[in-house]
């Protein structure tokens, strides 16, 4: 659903070229084995065949978290969008389901949301069985061949009668018209309880318009942001608006995420977000300086489930990146998911920072443990030996010392490598010189399918107190890395030649302690 449609046309007869050239390899590596082909994730949702892009439609009903998807139900690669579906009772196993909404006669069906009408507000069901009402872009290519381009997208609904299983179109679509631009899509929706409303954001050009409505059908344009706001290098996407509480406060702010494309701080597409205030017309943001969700190279399009219990504000992304999407190594699916992510608020002085950690559920996956307790790293050691499960899929928690940071002896740099006997390794590391936390993926792949996927990119931060506590969620082909109390979050993707199965510390010029490395091993969702 994205700005570079021409790129993506054109990468589908490329990826299609490759697959076919790919399918001997994709049979050895077992591709006939359900979720076991070569670069399957075993602990992050894909969909089972084909494509998938921006998670979409995310609405917790009666137990169930329903997660759709931007999907491509009959190649790898983009192509014409329809909703793919999975459901879950425990965020981590799921369960995929039929296609839930197809394109039509108005366009592809593009990103976004779905809420529980629970008071039956659009008179779409009865408050006995209140409807699940989806809202999405449709996405009318003929107008876009044509150069119609103020005709090319507008804001449309389906509806559940059925707990989601299946998906009526609203006869009055669409219920948002194009107000005259070429960008103008994703619509999240949310009940604001103090204005007794519904919400719309959407994602247009590059600011985020709010609309208001009584009843999910007919809308009243309120207001936008973003004009002179954070960063401006690509369209802005897949808004998100909720409030959190300020964690040790009583204190609520609002949240409005806003993807890019691009423009990310590692290239290409990312996540940023404001922290402000709405009154149920305005987003207001103090805000002056861009701050991003994510700082990897492989986070996008995230938003957040819509009633979710205890209030949780749970996240989940696509985890991959517009500058290569359709060139990564081919197999008989493309697209994961960011594993689960809960979110939260702190504030230190006047700046509020948004914090990411992986949901709590993912002790549902716990194998065996082992753990280290006060380790001299010098150099490097090679911890690996002494793992007697896989090495990825694993859970990593590593605390080290960092109370004599600015003493002689110690090390320039430190961090943790994962390699393999082919030579191929990514690192994840702090600079403690320059103050910076960094992913070096320059050896990650055993095949270069893209100029732009090799890069070593950095985050900037001044590692303070007497610990720096680090998180890294490892799979097949990622890591999702947590550090800094959750306000440092890198996602990257490798594809290595065969897995990585040697894991490192290492500490260069000098000696750190290691206080606790803690290696979890995660069982496959799929098993």
């Amino acid at each position: 659903m994205k700005t570079t449609y021409v790129y993506l046309l054109s990468m589908l007869f490329l990826t299609t070229a490759c697959l076919q050239t790919k399918s001997k390899d994709n049979e050895e590596s077992g591709a006939g084995n359900k979720f076991q082909e070569k670069f399957r994730p075993q602990v992050h949702f894909t969909p089972q065949k084909h494509w998938m892009n921006d998670p979409n439609g995310m609405v917790y009903y009666k137990g169930e978290y329903h997660l759709f998807y931007q999907h491509y139900p009959e190649k790898s690669v983009w192509g014409p969008m329809h909703w793919g579906h999975a459901i879950s009772t425990d965020l981590v196993h799921w369960e995929h389901m039929p296609i839930a909404i197809y394109p039509d006669s108005l366009g592809y069906i593009f990103s976004g949301s779905a809420v529980a009408d629970y008071n039956n507000t659009s008179g779409l069901g009865t408050k006995e069985n209140p409807p699940l009402v989806a809202f999405f872009t449709y996405h009318d290519m003929k107008a876009e061949k044509e150069g119609r381009f103020t005709e090319i997208e507008s804001q449309a609904i389906a509806y559940s009668l059925d707990k989601g299983r299946t998906w009526t179109k609203y006869k009055g679509n669409p219920v948002v018209k194009n107000p005259g631009i070429r960008d103008f899509r994703d619509p999240k929706v949310i009940w604001h309880n103090d204005s007794k409303q519904w919400i719309m954001s959407i994602a247009s050009g590059q600011v985020i318009k709010f609309y208001s409505s009584p009843n999910c059908l007919d809308w009243t344009y309120l207001s936008e942001f973003g004009e002179g706001r954070g960063e401006h290098g690509g369209v802005w996407e897949c808004p998100d608006l909720f409030p959190l509480q300020v964690k040790g406060s009583n204190e609520t702010k609002w949240v409005l995420i806003v993807n890019i494309n691009p423009g990310g701080p590692a290239g290409g597409s990312a996540t940023q977000y404001f922290v402000g205030d709405f009154n149920g017309k305005e987003f207001i943001s103090a805000q002056s300086k861009t701050q991003w969700m994510d700082y990897g190279k492989d986070n996008y399009a995230g938003v957040t489930w819509s009633n979710a219990p205890e209030s949780r504000r749970i996240l989940i992304g696509w985890m991959n990146n517009w500058e290569y999407a359709g060139e990564k190594p081919c197999i008989e699916w493309s697209g994961a998911a960011t594993f689960p992510r809960e979110l939260g608020l702190v504030k230190e002085l006047d700046t509020y920072l948004l914090t990411s950690e992986p949901v709590k559920e993912i002790e549902k996956l716990y194998g065996e443990k082992v753990e280290f307790i006060n380790q001299d790293i010098k150099g490097i050691m090679t911890i690996s030996d002494r793992i007697p499960f896989a090495k990825s899929p694993v859970d990593i928690r590593l605390r080290f010392d960092i109370a004599d940071k600015t003493k002689m002896g110690f090390p320039s740099k430190y961090g943790i490598t994962l390699k393999n006997s082919r030579g191929e390794y990514i690192t994840v590391g702090y600079d403690n010189v320059d103050s910076f936390f960094y992913v070096d993926r320059t050896n990650a792949v055993g095949e270069v399918f893209s100029e732009k996927f090799a890069l070593t990119h950095i985050v900037p931060f001044i590692a303070n107190g007497n610990y720096a506590d680090w998180r890294i969620v490892v799979d097949k082909t990622s890591l999702e890395f947590f550090a800094a109390d959750n306000k440092v979050v890198i996602t990257d993707l490798y594809y290595p030649t065969e897995d990585f199965d040697i894991i490192e510390i290492f500490a260069e010029n000098g000696q750190i302690r290691l206080g606790e490395a803690l290696f979890t091993e995660l069982k496959s969702i799929w098993k």
